[in-house]
């Protein structure tokens, strides 16, 4: 019926047109708006004619050619391999045996006896505080000493002997031991401005220059640094109690040295810290080179999760529903010339490591995955696989 009307239109047009078909250049040059109107009319049902006509030989072109207009996706299979999990954290070197000395006495920094860079043993004098007399106090002191310590041993002998008074014994004996506490007092005072190295290392700093009055517990003279026990501090959260425990290996990366070393944890605090919820673990550091300083950044990656037989897939391809579930799709069904279908798999993932993720359950190992077309397919929609 659509048709019957399209030609009588048609017709129409023809003999209002005086049975002679102009053109629309010839229409537009009379300038009669009645025959502009009437061809625009006529050339619009053409137009609608000629969709229809298309619109029919694109449908018997369909239902004639074989080849499917499928969607076209690539693939990955799931993998099984060892999944070694690192979790990543930041630190700073430290050493124990990194200390600044400050004086035990007060006085003029008499003599400093070692220079910046200088190695040392423990117990090497290292400088000098003037004693301010002490040395002879103790001198004159020992004299006395010496004779108080005659007197006491010839009335010890008297006394053995039955000869003299018992106080006279006693009065010797503690006049001895009072003198002999004394000198000990002055020698443990001289002892003190004498500066010697707490441990073997080296001179790192000298801070306080000979010639200057110092102050206990204000002065800084000298710091001293040992390099061989080195560590590194840091603080791990609380979820990870259980996996990074004393033993586990650790990788610790210097980003400044472009150097790494393999390491372990040498020890896992017992205490979490209420304000941020984290322990803290010390991480020995070898330093054979005595190239890594104090205060060094490093990057630590420990290992807190093994799995030989790990399910691996991409993490892109990974989507999420509205309940908050992971799904993939997967291709079933796949016949030789690559057309499946594709299948929507809900599954749980576990720890992820750079861009891949561990699979804990929905897949198996071999499992044809798709990767690039994954956003547009549909569950149990027919897909063509491609390869590059």
């Amino acid at each position: 019926m659509k048709h019957i009307y399209t030609l009588a239109a048609l017709t129409f047009l023809f003999i209002s047109c005086g049975g002679k078909e102009k053109s629309v250049d010839e229409i537009l040059a009379e300038g009669n708006l009645e025959n502009i109107r009437a061809k625009r009319t006529e050339l619009e049902t053409q137009q609608i004619a000629l969709s229809d006509q298309i619109k029919l030989i694109d449908e018997k072109i369909e239902s004639l050619d074989d080849t499917k207009k499928l969607p076209l996706v690539t693939t990955v299979k799931a993998v099984s391999e060892n999944f070694v999990h690192y979790l990543e954290l930041q630190g700073s070197v430290q050493t124990k045996q990194n200390i600044v000395i400050y004086p035990e006495t007060s006085g003029i920094l008499q003599n400093v006896f070692v220079k910046e860079g200088q190695t040392v043993s423990k117990g090497q004098a290292l400088a000098k505080i003037d004693d301010g007399g002490l040395e002879q106090q103790v001198a004159q002191m020992e004299i006395q000493l010496a004779l108080a310590e005659t007197t006491f041993e010839r009335q010890k002998r008297l006394w053995d002997q039955k000869i003299g008074s018992e106080i006279q014994f006693l009065q010797a004996k503690s006049s001895y031991e009072a003198q002999e506490q004394s000198v000990n007092q002055l020698k443990s005072q001289l002892a003190k401005t004498t500066i010697v190295a707490p441990f073997s290392g080296v001179i790192d700093d000298i801070i306080t220059d000979q010639g200057s009055v110092v102050m206990p517990g204000q002065s800084q003279l000298i710091r001293i640094v040992n390099l061989k026990d080195m560590y590194i501090e840091t603080e791990v959260p609380e979820n990870y109690i259980t996996d990074v425990v004393e033993g586990k290996q650790v990788k610790v990366e210097f980003p400044v040295l472009g150097t790494s070393v393999e390491t372990k944890i040498r020890q896992a605090s017992n205490f979490i810290n209420p304000a941020n919820r984290t322990f803290k673990v010390e991480v020995a550091v070898p330093n054979k080179e005595k190239n890594i300083k104090p205060n060094l950044t490093a990057k630590l990656r420990i290992n807190d999760y093994t799995n030989e037989n790990a399910v691996l897939i991409p993490l892109s391809i990974i989507s999420e529903n509205a309940n908050g579930e992971q799904y993939i799709y997967a291709v079933k069904n796949k016949e030789a010339n690559d057309e499946g279908v594709a299948e929507r798999v809900i599954i749980k993932t576990g720890k992820t490591q750079g861009d891949i993720i561990e699979v804990l359950s929905g897949i198996e190992a071999g499992t044809e995955i798709i990767n690039e077309g994954a956003r547009s397919v549909r569950d149990g929609q027919t897909v063509k696989v491609i390869k590059y």
